[in-house]
Order: C-alpha cells, then structure tokens, then sequence
C-alpha cells in the first residue's frame, strides 16, 4: 500500500531537505572543483614559467611595443615589445609571493594577540582590545602608506606593511573563539585537576582556535596582494622595475588612455582570478569547520 506523501507532512520536509541537502552538495562541490583547478593553474604557472623563460632573456623590441593580442603573443606586448603574457606570470609570482608572506606574518601576530587577550582576561583582555580598536580606526591604506614611506621601495616594507596592518580581524576571531572555548567543560576539568595556564592554552586552546586561524590566513593571501598591487600602483610598493601585478598596471596607465586595452586588462585578470579561485576555497573550508554547515551538507 503506497502511502500518500501529502497525509504526512514529515515525509513531505524530509523529502524538501533532501533535495534541498543534495542541490547544495552538488553546488558545493562543483565550487570546490572549480576553485582547486583555478589555484592549480596558478601554481603551475607560477612555479613552471618561470624557470623555463628568464625574464631577461626578453629582449626589448621597440618595433613590437603595443601589439594586440595574437597567436604569438596571447596577450599582445608592452610599451617597449616584450611578451605580456610571461610579464603577468612574474607579476603573479611576486604578487603571490608578498600575499603568503605577508598573510603569515598578520596571522601569527593575530593569532598571538587575539590568544592572549582570550585566555587571560580581565584587564589584559580590555587593554589588548582597545588597542585593537585603536588600530582599526585608522584606514589600512593609509597606515600601510605610512609605514613603507619610512623603507626604501622593496618586498619587505610591503610585506611589513601589509603585516602590522592586517591582524586586526584575525585578533578578533582568535579571541571570540579562545572565549568560546573556555567555557567548555573539558577545558573546566583541565584546569580542576590542576593543569596551568600555560598548559591549558598549549594544549587545548590554540589546537582549538588553528583552523579559524588558517582559515584568516587562507582569506588574508588575496587581500595581501591587492594591498600590495594598491601601493605599487601608487608608486609606494615595489621598485618600477620589478614585474608585480601592481607594478605592471601602474605602467599600462597611458597605453589604456591611448586605447590599448590589453596591458591593463591582463594584469588585472592575473589579480582578480586567484582571489576568486582562493575566496572559493575559503568558503568550502568555513563550512566544513562549522558544525551547522557540515549537518546541512550531509543531509
């Protein structure tokens, strides 16, 4: 005897939120697979392109300056003839390569911050957030312009600047969760039995808050980039020399007013393709470390 759905209105939710759980698992891994193979290729391009083409075997050729796109240059010339292509694939390495090392060294100073206002509390926890409030009343960009004026243009004052002004949230995510972990039972049977401070935090706390802490890092590589590409294209980052994103967008600023469109377009796309391929990544990685998430995705 078949059994009407519309005479049990359980069968009918459960039938909804199993197609519900299944649409999301599906737009769920077709996000994950999309946005691996878009960081793939930019690994691949940036760690295999390189070694094969030095960029200064790139001869300048001025009878090339400007060409449009075409089979042997996909992405046409710069204004003194040397391929745009190779050009944007060393400006993502160097791009790249300041966003990870600038990410680490933000998220190890949050995480080092928010930790330690969390688990001791009181005055600490009070002092250590005022100064987080301090610091995020003044815009990154203009703290960030302040600190690379006092260096000489060059990949460390960028990786400083980006550092000492982007651990702020991570701060606030490692204390939130530091809180919430303490009022844990386990961490209240620690601390009875006679565990110290230290030992406590070592052992229960920090393994607690490293996922919301990579997860900060993780979403903190592509704001690293633009903030670098940011002050090279003010002329404040990296030397004009150097192919960075930045760098090469701040050189295509009379080519797009003269109409060529290309060495600006590319360079840009080199910026905006990684930060959506790893902004994508970070959204599966949040939903598999939130308990809610997860459940609904099992469904």
């Amino acid at each position: 005897m078949r059994c009407d759905p519309m005479a049990d209105p359980t069968a009918v939710t459960k039938t909804v939120w199993r197609t519900h759980g299944h649409a999301r698992r599906s737009t769920h891994t077709l996000r994950l697979r999309v946005s691996a193979a878009l960081v793939a290729v930019t690994v691949l391009a940036v760690l295999l392109v390189p070694p094969l083409v030095r960029l200064d075997q790139q001869a300048v050729d001025l009878a090339a300056k400007l060409l449009p796109p075409s089979w042997s240059h996909p992405f046409g010339t710069d204004d003194v003839g040397r391929d745009l292509l190779l050009r944007c694939v060393y400006g993502l390495r160097v791009s790249l390569l300041v966003g990870v090392v600038a990410a680490f060294t933000a998220t190890v100073i949050g995480t080092a911050v928010g930790a330690t206002a969390g688990a001791l509390g009181g005055w600490v926890d009070r002092a250590v957030m005022r100064l987080v409030d301090t610091f995020s009343s003044v815009p990154h960009l203009l703290l960030g312009i302040f600190v690379v004026a006092m260096f000489r243009p060059g990949v460390w004052p960028v990786v400083i600047s980006v550092g000492v002004t982007h651990w702020l949230s991570t701060a606030r995510i490692v204390r939130a969760e530091v809180l919430s972990l303490r009022s844990r039972p386990y961490i209240d049977a620690a601390v009875s039995g006679g565990a110290s401070r230290w030992r406590v935090a070592v052992r229960h706390l920090l393994p607690g808050v490293l996922p919301q802490a990579g997860l900060a890092a993780v979403l903190m590589v592509p704001h690293a980039m633009w903030h670098e590409s940011a002050l090279s294209f003010l002329g404040l980052g990296l030397p004009t020399h150097t192919a960075s994103l930045g760098t090469l967008i701040q050189g295509a600023r009379g080519s797009l007013l003269a109409g060529q469109w290309w060495p600006t377009l590319f360079p840009g796309l080199f910026l905006i393709v990684p930060t959506l391929a790893v902004a994508g990544l970070a959204g599966v990685w949040r939903e598999r470390i939130n308990p809610r998430r997860r459940s609904e995705l099992t469904l």
